[in-house]
This record gives C-alpha cells, structure tokens and sequence, in this order.
C-alpha cells in the first residue's frame, strides 16, 4: 500500500521563516530546504529564497514544466529564466561564466530529497468538544486528512483521545475517512458570501468517552 502523503496548513509553512530552519511550498509540495542553506551558507544566490522563507513561491514557476518560468528577451531574441527577484540557486547565469559549476543531478525544487509533503489546497476549521470534560479545541485542519490524521493533531491537547468516539451530528464517525467523507459540512465559501462570522458556525466534533484508557 501507498504510504498517504502528510498535508500542512500554510500557517505551518510559514513557521518554519529562518535560515535555520526554511520551508517553502511551490506548485503544491512543502518542502526543508534548511539542508539546502546549510550546503550553500554564505552563496549570494539564497537570498531570494531567504526573502521568501516560510511563503509560497509556485509563481516562480510553470505549472506544467515544473521549472523556473522562461522569457525570450526582446534584445537578444535568446530564451532565459525568468527570476524577477533576482538569480537563486541552481538557476544558471544568462551567458557564460568562470564562476558557474554546473548542478549535478537535479536542481532544488525538483530534488525530492526536500520534499516534505504537500500543502493542502484547502484548510478548515473545527471545534473538537470532549465531552467527559467540557474542554473545547478549535483546530486547523487540512481537508484532505483523515479524521485518524486529524486526531494525531489533536493528540498534544488530550493524550488520551484515542480512547474516544467521535461523533458529528450524533453519528459515530469514520476515522479513516475526511470529513466531507463523514458529511462534516465546509460552509466557508457561503459564510462568506453571506458576510457571516466563520467562527459562530464552525462544525463541532463531540468526543465520547470509551471505558479504556490508551497509555501515555
């Protein structure tokens, strides 16, 4: 079986903003380029990356190639890359040059060594209610994860929520499904139609509890 790719929010992304520890998302991948700094620390070619540590930059690149977008130069007539924020790294040099070592094996953004997952195409939020405690969470989710999935996110709030049903609209629900699967509503798109508060209808999950307890 296929292992399911790990889905990240862009406010998880965008946590990751340092040299130290640098995340980029493009054409829908997540990728740690902090290897990649460490490799190249000091190469004057990382600071358009730098400048968008933590951010989305698949308007660098052509959806369908997958490369650095191209311009045909009006002078010249000559076809290069088109890098408005300045040449990054492994984009080599319009014209010759002493300075220039060719990438061996393929550049960053197609090297999946980096690739950490895949940045969801869309984040919802939901109000996780245990109702043994009354303790309520609100959760960012990506739409494409499982309610297991969900619950590994819900875990640093409630080390025992394995050993809870969770249940929408008084109907157990199925963990290996998402929440559309399990007919969890998405009214994001009408609320804001609507100019209504997103946050007074957000779906609540009511947990309840089973009698065992998981370790931990």
């Amino acid at each position: 079986m296929t292992e399911r790719p790990k889905y990240f929010t862009p406010r998880e992304v965008s946590a990751h903003n340092t040299a130290e520890d640098l995340w980029v998302s493009l054409l829908g991948k997540v990728c740690d380029l902090t290897p990649l700094m460490t490799q190249c620390k000091g190469d004057a070619l990382l600071l358009p990356i730098m400048e968008f540590a933590g951010k989305d930059i698949s308007s660098w690149f052509d959806p369908d190639t997958k490369d650095v977008l191209r311009y045909v130069h009006p002078l010249t007539n000559c076809e290069r890359y088109y890098t408005p924020r300045g040449r990054f790294i492994h984009v080599p040099p319009a014209g010759p040059r002493s300075d220039w070592v060719s990438v061996v094996g393929p550049p960053w953004w197609k090297d999946q060594r980096y690739e950490v997952g895949l940045l969801t195409e869309k984040t919802r939020w939901i109000r996780v209610i245990n109702t043994l405690t009354s303790q309520e969470q609100q959760l960012e989710v990506c739409s494409e994860e499982t309610l297991a999935e969900i619950l590994q996110r819900y875990l640093r709030y409630n080390c025992h929520a394995c050993s809870y049903t969770w249940k929408y609209d008084g109907v157990s629900l199925d963990m290996s499904a998402t929440l559309s699967e399990n007919n969890v509503p998405d009214d994001d798109r009408q609320l804001e139609e609507l100019r209504l508060d997103r946050d007074l209808f957000t779906p609540a999950i009511l947990l309840y509890f089973n009698d065992d307890l998981t370790e931990g």
